[in-house]
C-alpha cells in the first residue's frame, strides 16, 4: 500500500473477525528499537478513557478484543505482533490506531525498513505499508483501522510526532505523566502483586526488589486524583529469599506438585509433560493466553484435555492434547502433539492430525517438542486439502519457548496472584529437571560429525548439504540461547540477521553454509537491550574455540587515554584473560591485549601512530565442546557456557545504554 491509501478488510479474506497486526523495523546498528501502542478512538476522535490505550504495561483489553503479543523472532529480526477481534470491539470503538515511540532521543529517522502488516487470524499475510520518510519523530502512528457502515476499512498513516509519546497520546485525550517518558525505569503504580515468601517457598533465582512507585497528582481532600496510564514498564520481582526452611538437613527434598524422578520411558515423559502444561496453562490465564494468542486464539475460558480420541477412518487417532477457548458462545480448538527428549515429530502423525482438524472445523494443531522452529525450514512435511474449504493452521513449540514464557511471567512481569506464581514456579522446576526430558534443543543433528571431519581434512566442499544442516542447527541453537537468556534477564534478546531484506531464508542459509566451508566458523549476534552493542558468538571448527565479543564505540568527547583508563576501571572485576583490541578507522585491528597485562599501563592499546579509534572490542575465548549433543563435553553446553561467562564477567561491568542492564540469575537445583 502506499500512504494515504485505504482498503476495505471484506475484501482481503471472506473470515476477517479476527486479525494480526505486525509492526517492524531494522537498524543498522543492530541495536535500534521501538515500544508499540494502540488506541481505541472513538466518533469525537479521543479515547473513551485511558483504558482505551494499551502498552506493554496494558496489554490486553479486559473484553479480549486487543492482546499485544510482544516481540517474536523473524528471519529479518523481530516485529511486534498485535491481535484484534474485530467482532468484539465496541460499538463506540470508531478507529483503532496502531502506533509506534522511542525514548532518549532516538529517532525514527534512524531506523530502517519500518512496515505494518496485517494478516487473518492463520498467519496469512493480507497487506503490508512500508514507511520510508520517517525522520525526526520520536512517535510513529503507522496505520488505523475505522469503521465504514458494518465495514472495517484500514488507512496507511506514516505520520509521526517530534513530540514523542506523549504528543501522540495527548492529542487523542490520554494525560501522560511527564516523568514517565524521560525515566523508562519508573515502576507502575498498579504492578501486579508479588507472590509471598512463604508460598515461593525456598526460590533459588533471585532479582532486586521492586523500587517504590511514584506518586500520582497531588489529590484535592475528598476527590481522588485522576489516574495517569504510565509508560513505564512495570517490573514485578521475586523477593530476594525464601523463607526459612522446617527441613532438620539439606538432604531433605521439598515436595513438588509435579514429580519427576519416576519417569522411566519416553512415553512416560511424552503424557506427564503434556498434563502437567496443559493443566497449568487452564488454571492460569495469563500464561494459557500467552502461548495460544500469537496462533489466533481468542481470550476468553480455557478448557484443556489429555488422550482425546477422534475418529479418523478405520483407526481412530489419539493427540496428546486438546486446547479448547470459548468466547461469546464460539469455540476455538487446537490439537497438540508433543515429544519430549529429544525425540523428532512424526510427518505422518502430524498429517493425521491436521486432516482431523480440518475436518473437524477446528481451527489449529500445536506441535511441542525439543527442536526451535525456523522460517523456511519446517520440522514436518505435510499438506494441506486445498478444496476443503477450512484449513486448520499449523503452529510450533518448542520447550525453550514454554520455560521462557513462564520464566518472564513469574520472575519480571506478574501474574494475577501468589497461587498462579505458585505453579509457575512448580511448571518450570519440572521442565528445568533432568528427567523430564523437556530440555529444547539439543543435538546439532547427524551432520556434525561428517562436517566437523570435512572441516579437518579440508575437504568439505561449498554445496554440500551437511553444511546445510549444520547452519540450521546452529541457528536454532542461538534461537534457543536467546530465549534462555532472555527469561533470565527479564528482556527482549534477539538474533541479529545481516541479510537484505526479502532475503529467502534457505537463500541465506546456502551462503552461510558456503562460508562455513570456506573459513570453518559459525558466527551469530545476540541483541539485548541496555548493552552498549551486539553480542557475538562465533565457534571456529578448526581451532576448536569459541570466541564471545562485543564492541564497544568510542566516547564522542574526552581524550583516547582518558576512554582507555576508563575501560580498564570498569573492567576491574573481568576475568584477567579478556582480550582488549582498538579499533581504528579505515584499518584493521588496532593494538591489542590482555586486560592482565594493561591494568598497569591502559596506554598500551592506543595506536602509536595517532590513528583515530573508532571504538573498543572485548573478547574471550573458550575451548568448544567436541560432541554434538548438550553433555558436559558437549558442543552446545560450550556455547551456553561462553555466552553466561561472558555476560555475566564483561558485559554487566560496561556503562550501559539507558536503563539498567539486568543480572543473570544464579540458579541451583530444588
Amino acid at each position: 500500500m502506499v500512504k494515504g491509501a485505504n482498503v476495505g478488510l471484506d475484501a482481503l479474506s471472506e473470515d476477517i473477525g479476527s486479525v494480526v497486526l505486525s509492526l517492524a523495523w531494522r537498524s543498522a546498528t543492530g541495536d535500534g528499537d521501538a515500544d508499540v501502542s494502540l488506541l481505541l478512538v472513538g466518533g469525537d476522535g479521543k479515547v473513551r478513557n485511558d483504558a482505551d490505550f494499551f502498552f506493554y504495561n496494558n496489554p490486553a483489553s479486559a473484553d479480549g478484543s486487543v492482546q499485544l503479543l510482544g516481540k517474536t523472532p523473524t528471519a529479518d529480526g523481530s516485529e511486534d505482533r498485535i491481535t484484534l477481534d474485530l467482532s468484539a470491539m465496541s460499538s463506540g470503538v470508531e478507529r483503532v490506531v496502531l502506533a509506534a515511540s522511542r525514548y532518549g532521543g532516538a529517532r525514527f529517522g534512524d531506523l530502517d525498513e519500518l512496515r505494518i502488516t496485517l494478516a487473518d487470524r492463520t498467519g496469512e499475510p493480507l497487506l503490508m505499508f512500508s514507511i520510508d520518510d520517517a525522520g525526526v519523530e520520536s512517535a510513529f502512528i503507522f496505520g488505523e483501522l475505522y469503521r465504514r457502515g458494518a465495514e472495517w476499512k484500514f488507512r496507511a498513516v506514516g505520520q509521526g510526532y517530534e513530540s514523542g509519546l506523549a504528543g501522540l497520546a495527548t492529542d487523542f485525550g490520554i494525560d501522560v505523566d511527564d516523568a514517565s517518558e524521560e525515566d523508562p525505569e519508573a515502576s507502575v503504580e498498579d504492578a501486579a502483586p508479588v507472590p509471598s515468601a512463604a508460598v515461593l517457598g525456598t526460590l533459588a533465582t533471585e532479582l532486586p526488589a521492586t523500587p517504590p512507585a511514584r506518586p500520582t497528582a497531588p489529590e484535592v481532600v475528598g476527590v481522588p486524583a485522576p489516574r495517569r496510564p504510565r509508560t513505564a514498564k512495570k517490573k514485578v520481582v521475586l523477593p530476594k529469599t525464601g523463607g526459612r526452611s522446617l527441613a532438620e538437613n539439606d538432604a531433605w527434598r521439598r515436595a513438588r506438585l509435579f514429580p519427576v524422578p519416576s519417569l522411566k520411558s519416553d512415553r512416560e515423559r511424552e503424557t506427564r509433560a503434556t498434563s502437567v502444561l496443559l493443566s497449568v496453562m487452564a488454571q492460569v490465564p495469563e500464561f494459557g493466553r500467552r502461548l495460544t494468542a500469537a496462533f489466533g486464539a481468542p481470550a476468553g475460558r480455557m478448557e484443556t484435555f489429555t488422550e482425546v480420541t477422534l475418529p479418523h477412518g478405520d483407526t481412530p487417532k489419539r493427540p496428546d492434547g486438546v486446547i479448547r477457548v470459548e468466547r461469546a458462545g464460539k469455540l476455538w480448538t487446537a490439537l497438540v502433539e508433543t515429544k519430549t527428549n529429544g525425540n523428532a515429530l512424526k510427518a505422518a502423525q502430524v498429517q493425521d492430525y491436521m486432516d482431523i482438524a480440518a475436518r473437524r472445523g477446528y481451527e489449529a494443531v500445536i506441535t511441542l517438542s525439543n527442536d526451535v522452529a525456523l522460517d523456511g525450514s519446517p520440522l514436518v512435511d505435510v499438506k494441506v486439502d486445498g478444496r476443503r474449504k477450512h484449513k486448520a493452521a499449523l503452529w510450533h513449540l518448542s520447550w525453550a519457548e514454554v520455560a521462557h514464557q513462564a520464566q518472564m511471567l513469574i520472575r519480571h512481569e506478574g501474574v494475577g496472584n501468589a497461587a498462579h506464581a505458585w505453579l509457575l514456579l512448580e511448571l518450570l522446576h519440572y521442565l528445568q529437571h533432568e528427567n523430564s526430558g523437556c530440555h529444547g534443543f539439543q543435538n546439532m543433528g547427524p551432520a556434525w560429525v561428517p562436517v566437523r571431519k570435512g572441516i579437518d581434512e579440508e575437504t568439505l566442499c561449498q554445496g554440500d548439504p551437511h553444511a546445510i544442516q549444520v547452519v540450521e542447527s546452529w541457528e536454532r541453537l542461538v534461537r534457543q540461547v536467546c530465549l534462555r537468556l532472555g527469561g533470565e534477564l527479564g528482556q527482549k534478546v534477539l538474533p541479529v540477521q545481516r541479510a537484505k531484506r526479502g532475503t529467502d531464508p534457505h537463500t541465506r542459509r546456502v551462503t552461510l553454509a558456503d562460508r562455513l566451508c570456506e573459513d570453518g566458523r559459525l558466527h551469530a549476534e545476540l541483541r539485548m537491550d541496555g548493552t552498549p552493542g551486539a553480542l557475538s558468538v562465533a565457534a571456529d571448527l578448526r581451532t576448536g574455540k569459541l570466541r564471545t565479543s562485543i564492541d564497544i564505540p568510542a566516547p564522542e568527547q574526552g581524550y583516547p587515554l582518558t576512554w582507555a583508563k576508563r575501560l580498564i576501571r570498569q573492567l576491574a572485576e573481568a576475568p584477567a584473560d579478556l582480550h582488549i583490541e582498538t579499533l581504528v578507522e579505515g584499518q584493521g585491528g588496532g593494538p591489542r591485549g590482555t586486560l592482565e597485562r594493561l591494568r598497569p599501563e591502559p596506554a598500551d592499546i592506543l595506536p602509536r601512530d595517532g590513528a583515530q579509534i573508532t571504538g573498543f572490542r572485548l573478547s574471550l575465548l573458550k575451548g568448544m565442546g567436541s560432541t554434538r549433543g548438550n553433555t558436559d563435553s558437549g558442543f552446545i553446553r560450550s556455547v551456553d557456557d561462553a555466552v553466561d561467562r561472558f555476560y555475566t564477567s564483561v558485559v554487566v561491568h560496561l556503562e550501559r545504554r539507558p536503563g539498567k542492564g539486568p543480572q543473570l540469575a544464579e540458579t541451583t537445583a530444588g
